[in-house]
């Protein structure tokens, strides 16, 4: 299986500024923004919490949603979020 372009630019729907807030702020802010978004749409957090992608990863897995990119650089972590057709509730 190719791996995917990380240089490639991902155009987003949405973006959030999570920088600076610590679990579970940052996914839940995520899971606002993603409720209002159409399936599909893609949602671009930005976010400092190290423990984020393990949040965002168990997230995703829960509802349905699908992390496109996630990375890690100068400590801000960035995640592609495409938005589930019909996500599951938790």
């Amino acid at each position: 299986m190719p791996k995917p372009d990380t240089n490639k630019e991902i155009k987003y729907h949405q973006s959030l500024d999570t920088k600076g807030l610590n679990c579970p702020l940052p996914v839940l802010r995520a899971k606002l923004a993603l409720n209002k978004m159409q399936p599909g749409q893609i949602l671009h957090v930005e976010a400092t919490d190290p423990l984020s992608t393990i949040d965002f990863e168990a997230y995703c897995a829960r509802t349905g949603h699908q992390i496109i990119r996630m990375t890690d650089a100068d400590g801000v972590i960035e995640f592609y979020i495409c938005r589930a057709e019909n996500p599951r509730k938790i």
